[in-house]
């Protein structure tokens, strides 16, 4: 295949037959609706492409994408309780629409699922591909607890945070990449490299994701613009604000973030917050991250060892996914 459109819409196919008719529904059909709520398909489509670019077997690589995408939505089921969300893409979340035990009881399950889709590969493969959603698990469950850790310390660092994303948001697409490498038959060394441009990647989207929060269009970003601003989110742009910022502006700064947001105050506080993202440089200093991020992992597609065709395909999915247009 020669296009992304082309693998999400493989994939999509093998999604909807894997929505099925299981008993109990009051268990699976939560994961359904979850499943058929939409989303870019990001991870699986790195996956079946990486395959494909290494050695043509995309259609082998189906069960790995399905494993990543089901472990996706699974964190997304969890953190949508976590976070006490009512809405996931536009629509009811599972814990509101059935209730809080359903949700808990049908991540699990789509967490198992995620490491059965794996049980159709051979070893030496199967090692490899379950070593690698284990590590990738645990430290999406690790950035998880630090970004819940960081909502009540008031001294956390740049380096705390951008690890904190590395973990939450950067070693899903990292793993994505690898597994899609392992399954094309990869070398060590071109596999390691595709993680590392997945780590850079999805770091740099999670720093532009910060960014559009407080600065981008909410009809093209689909979220609530100043959102982070009122849940009092210390993103990129508010350790930036604190690096570059006089002795006044980080004061007034955290003075914002020290107390809760009525929904009164809420417009007042986004335009306040925001103008010092300005003044102190923090707006611009974020962008100037998300380009050192993704030319860095543009860095890493010149050492693969494959044709200039296929460097160009990372590319061209790096551009998409930064410029919001995959």
């Amino acid at each position: 295949m020669s296009s992304l459109k082309a693998y999400q819409k493989k994939f999509e196919a093998s999604l909807k037959a894997l929505v099925s008719k299981q008993s109990p529904r009051g268990l699976y059909a939560p994961i359904d609706y979850l499943l058929t709520l939409g989303g870019k398909r990001l991870r699986p489509v790195l996956v079946l492409m990486t395959s494909d670019v290494f050695g043509g077997y995309h259609d082998k690589a189906i069960p790995a994408a399905l494993a990543v995408e089901v472990f996706h939505n699974f964190t997304l089921m969890h953190d949508d309780i976590m976070d006490a969300a009512p809405l996931r893409r536009g629509a009811t979340t599972v814990h509101l629409k059935w209730n809080l035990n359903t949700a808990i009881l049908s991540g699990d399950v789509m967490l198992i699922q995620a490491y059965q889709f794996l049980e159709g590969y051979e070893d030496p493969l199967f090692r490899k591909l379950t070593r690698l959603l284990n590590t990738t698990a645990k430290e999406v469950c690790e950035g998880q607890q630090y970004d819940m850790d960081f909502e009540t310390q008031s001294d956390v660092g740049q380096e705390s945070y951008l690890n904190m994303i590395r973990l939450k948001t950067a070693v899903l697409v990292g793993c994505s990449l690898k597994m899609g490498a392992l399954i094309g038959g990869a070398s060590d060394s071109d596999a390691q490299l595709l993680y590392d441009f997945g780590m850079l990647l999805g770091t740099a989207f999670q720093i532009q994701d910060d960014y559009l929060d407080a600065f981008g269009d909410t009809t093209s970003f689909g979220k609530q613009v100043g959102g982070d601003i009122i849940e009092n989110k210390k993103t990129i742009l508010f350790h930036q604000a604190v690096i570059n910022g006089n002795t006044e502006q980080r004061q007034e700064l955290k003075a914002w973030f020290s107390e809760e947001t009525t929904i009164e105050k809420s417009a007042q506080k986004i335009e306040a917050v925001t103008l010092l993202f300005n003044k102190t440089g923090a707006a611009d200093a974020s962008k100037a991250l998300v380009v050192e991020y993704t030319q860095a992992a543009f860095q890493k597609l010149e050492a693969l060892e494959i044709s200039q065709k296929g460097k160009e395909l990372f590319k061209t999915f790096g551009l998409n996914l930064m410029e919001r247009k995959f």
